[in-house]
C-alpha cells in the first residue's frame, strides 16, 4: 500500500471513530471546520451562555472579594463583558442567555410600607436594580448586531425564603424586565436580518397543569426553517420540571410547518454533568432530580432530533446522554464555578473555564457547534470542543 493510500485509510478510520450513532461527529478542539464559507455558507449563526450572576458570599476564591461595583450589582462584569465582546466579534446574530443573569432569590412584591428605607432595601428594588445592570451590559451587544434572547433561571423565578420555590411575583418581574425582548419583531428583523415567525409567547400553562401565567417564560419562534423553543425549568408549583407537554405540542406544530432543525433552551440541565472523580452519580443537579419527568422531556428532545442548551451547573460540558441528542452545558458566564481551585476533575482544561457556544446553521443543513472559552486567569480564548451535526431532525419519532 503506497503512502497516499495509507494516509487516506488513516483519515477515513479517524473520521469513522469520531462518528456517533446519531450521525454526529465530535471534532478535536484544534480541528478545522468541515465546511468552508464558500462551499457551504452559514445561513444563521447564534451563541449561547448562561449564569453570569455573582454571589456576595459564595464568590469564587480565585476572584477574591467582589469589587465595589459587583458587590452592588452582583454581576461578574469582567467575565461577562469579555464574553459579550467576543460574541459580537464572531458576528453572532442572536445570543440565547440561559438564565441566572441576576442573583435574585427574593420576592419581587410590594414593600411592607411606603417609607424610603423600606422601598430602597426591598427585594423588588433589588431585582429591578440587578436586571437593569444586566440589561445595560447586553445593550451594546444589541446595538452591535446581536439580538439577546433571555431564558428564565431559578434565580429569576424562585424565592429563597419560600424554600427555593418559584413565586408568581418573580415571574411577573421577569416579564416586566425581559418582556420587551420576547419577541420584538421589528427590532429582531433589523438586528438578525431575518424575520422571527410563528411566534408563540402565550400562556400555555394548562398543557402541563400549571397554575401561574407562563406567557413569555416558555415561548418559541422560527427563523426560516429553524425552530427555537425556550422552556422555564422552574414554573410555579412544579419546580425543576420542564413543561414537556407544551414542548411536545410546540415541536409538533413546528414539524408540521416544515422545520428542519430544533433548538431548545432551558436553565437546568436534563442530565447532571458529574465532573469530579469523587462525586456520586446520584447527586442530581438538574431535571434528573425527578427522573420520570426528565425522561418525558428528553423523549421529546430525541423524538425531534433537537439540541438542548442549558446552564445552572457552573460548568462547560458536551454530552449525548443516550447516545443521540446533544446536551450543551454552558453555565459559564461568570458565576462561581462548581469545581473549586485545585480540585481534581475529569476535564481540568475546561472545568474552570469561562465558556460559551456558537452554533452555525449551514446551507446544506449541517449544524456546527463550537465551544469557546478562556481560563479563570483570563488567558487567551481557545476552542474547547466542536460538534458537527450531519443529519437533520428525524422524520418520525424515535422508538
Amino acid at each position: 500500500m503506497n503512502t497516499s493510500v495509507k494516509t487516506l485509510v488513516r483519515t477515513l478510520c479517524a473520521c469513522l471513530a469520531l462518528t456517533g450513532a446519531s450521525g454526529v461527529v465530535i471534532a478535536a478542539a484544534h480541528a478545522p471546520a468541515r465546511a468552508t464559507t464558500k462551499t457551504d455558507p452559514v445561513m444563521l449563526r447564534f451563541a449561547t451562555v448562561g449564569d453570569s450572576r455573582q454571589d456576595p458570599v459564595g464568590f469564587d476564591p480565585s476572584t477574591g472579594p467582589l469589587s465595589a461595583q459587583d458587590s452592588i450589582w452582583l454581576q461578574n462584569s469582567k467575565a461577562l463583558s469579555r464574553i459579550l465582546r467576543e460574541v459580537a466579534e464572531h458576528k453572532n446574530q442572536m445570543l440565547f442567555f440561559n438564565g441566572d443573569m441576576v442573583m435574585g432569590y427574593g420576592v419581587a412584591g410590594p414593600t411592607p410600607s411606603n417609607s424610603v428605607a423600606d422601598v430602597a432595601g426591598s427585594d423588588l428594588v433589588a431585582f429591578y436594580r440587578q436586571y437593569g445592570f444586566w440589561r445595560g451590559m447586553v445593550a451594546t451587544l444589541m446595538e452591535a448586531g446581536t439580538y439577546v434572547v433571555p431564558v428564565p433561571g431559578n434565580h429569576e423565578v424562585q424565592s429563597k425564603a419560600a424554600g427555593k420555590k418559584a413565586v408568581p411575583e418573580n415571574e411577573n418581574a421577569w416579564r416586566a424586565n425581559m418582556g420587551d425582548l420576547i419577541i420584538d419583531t421589528q427590532r429582531f428583523k433589523a438586528i438578525v436580518g431575518q424575520e422571527a415567525s410563528s411566534i408563540n409567547v402565550q400562556n400555555n400553562a394548562a398543557l402541563d397543569g400549571l397554575s401561574s401565567d407562563q406567557s413569555q417564560l416558555s415561548y418559541s419562534f422560527d427563523v426560516a426553517d429553524q425552530h427555537f423553543a425556550v422552556v422555564n425549568t422552574d414554573p410555579v408549583g412544579n419546580d425543576g420540571v420542564a413543561p414537556s407537554a407544551w414542548l411536545a405540542s410546540d415541536l409538533a406544530s413546528a414539524r408540521a410547518r416544515g422545520t428542519k432543525h430544533f433548538f431548545v433552551f432551558g436553565h437546568k440541565p436534563a442530565f447532571t454533568y458529574v465532573y469530579s472523580t469523587k462525586a456520586k452519580k446520584s447527586e442530581a443537579a438538574g431535571l434528573d432530580k425527578m427522573p420520570a419527568q426528565r425522561d418525558a422531556f428528553w423523549d421529546t428532545i430525541e423524538q425531534y432530533g433537537a439540541t438542548y442548551f442549558c446552564g445552572h451547573q457552573h460548568m462547560f460540558n458536551l454530552m449525548q446522554p443516550r447516545g443521540a441528542a446533544w446536551q450543551v452545558l454552558v453555565g459559564t458566564g461568570g458565576s462561581p464555578w462548581d469545581a473549586k481551585p485545585g480540585e481534581t476533575t475529569l476535564h481540568p482544561e475546561s472545568d474552570r473555564a469561562y465558556a460559551w457556544a456558537t452554533v452555525e446553521v449551514r446551507k446544506s443543513g449541517k449544524v456546527d457547534i463550537t465551544a469557546y472559552g478562556f481560563s479563570d486567569t483570563f488567558g487567551p480564548t481557545k476552542v474547547l470542543g466542536r460538534v458537527h451535526v450531519l443529519k437533520s431532525a428525524p422524520a418520525s419519532p424515535v422508538r
